[in-house]
């Protein structure tokens, strides 16, 4: 950011008053731009104890294999961005259970919330950002090929049939192992 929106003037990286961090602030008209976290959500879709995975089609991690899940939009709960990145992503009618984990990842600015979802029927299909979809047995998931630790920490956990909701961070300088001990 570069120019203030309502005044066109230059923005500073500084220390609003009465604040107590770095932020974008107008020079001119003192209007603070606020730069927070995004939200990712997605599913954990579940059919006659096989898990739905997609094969990513886009960057970061094309070609590695990921839960159904994608930024949230305006305007949008996220329990709709998840049934709404579901369908996108892998064609997938989903019935939408509980929350079962939130991951925050402060280095990327990222929260990532999965809800555990049961698929009716087997139906689903590549959207234009899969590759691939495909349904796994708990034995045939592909650890080594999983897009984000997030998914694969998800993954763990539901496996481990570890009752959710699953409240943790994932850092890059430290090692999480849900469900490890």
């Amino acid at each position: 950011m570069k120019y203030c929106s309502f005044c066109r003037a230059d923005i500073e990286w500084r220390i609003p008053d009465g604040d107590n961090r770095p932020r974008y602030v107008c020079s001119s008209c003192d209007s603070i731009f606020y730069d927070n976290p995004r939200i990712v959500a997605g599913t954990l879709p579940v059919y006659e104890g096989r898990i739905l995975l997609c094969k990513r089609a886009i960057s970061p991690r094309k070609g590695y294999w990921t839960l159904p899940a994608g930024f949230m939009e305006n305007g949008e709960s996220t329990e709709e961005a998840a049934i709404r990145e579901t369908l996108e992503e892998a064609s997938a009618p989903v019935e939408l259970g509980a929350l079962f984990s939130m991951i925050t990842v402060p280095h990327i600015s990222q929260v990532h919330i999965f809800f555990l979802a049961q698929m009716p029927r087997e139906e689903f299909s590549a959207g234009e950002e899969s590759l691939e979809v495909r349904l796994f047995s708990p034995e045939d998931i592909p650890w080594d090929e999983l897009a984000f630790p997030t998914v694969g920490e998800t993954l763990k956990l539901f496996l481990n049939q570890a009752a959710g909701p699953h409240v943790f961070d994932i850092r890059p300088d430290q090692a999480i192992h849900a469900g490890d001990d």
